[in-house]
């Protein structure tokens, strides 16, 4: 009978971040407030937009819709790293891994479409003021949304 190894991989040992103590809580504030201040400034942009009439338009809709994918980008790592920072655990687990960089490249490369539909509709909105209204309807809005969720999750799938 052969030897075999035994040796199983658990999770990642993290490192980058400082390992000195007395900068622990600096980072953490740091990291906090960096965090605290994108979630409630893009909650502020959704909550402004939902509110005022005069901004449901496409162009808004599309600016809401990027300022939750926002939320959701710095949702995936940020939270991981405070406690990482707050309880001294430097390990992240195989599946948490795996999932962690699945939800990051997910919205990362969610990021960068909305900004390209925003573009078609600043086009359309240039060059056909006329039509702007039957052109960009709300189902398009809708099917132009889904179609970006739908490609970046194909995307990080690979």
């Amino acid at each position: 009978m052969e030897p075999e190894n035994n040796t199983r991989m658990l999770g990642f040992l993290l490192l980058g971040l400082s390992e000195e103590p007395e900068l622990q809580p600096v980072m953490f504030g740091l990291f906090l407030s960096m965090y605290l201040t994108t979630v409630f400034g893009n909650l502020l942009i959704i909550l402004a937009i939902s509110s005022e009439s005069h901004l449901h338009t496409p162009m808004y809709f599309f600016l809401s819709n990027l300022s939750f994918i926002d939320i959701c980008v710095t949702s995936t790592t940020v939270p991981k790293t405070l406690s990482n920072i707050q309880t001294q655990s430097r390990v992240i687990t195989y599946a948490g891994c795996i999932t962690q960089m699945y939800f990051f490249v997910l919205f990362i490369v969610l990021d960068s479409l909305p900004l390209t539909v925003m573009a078609y509709d600043r086009f359309v909105a240039i060059c056909h003021p006329l039509h702007y209204t039957v052109i960009m309807n709300p189902r398009l809005c809708g099917l132009l949304v889904l179609l970006s969720w739908i490609m970046s999750a194909l995307n990080s799938s690979i």
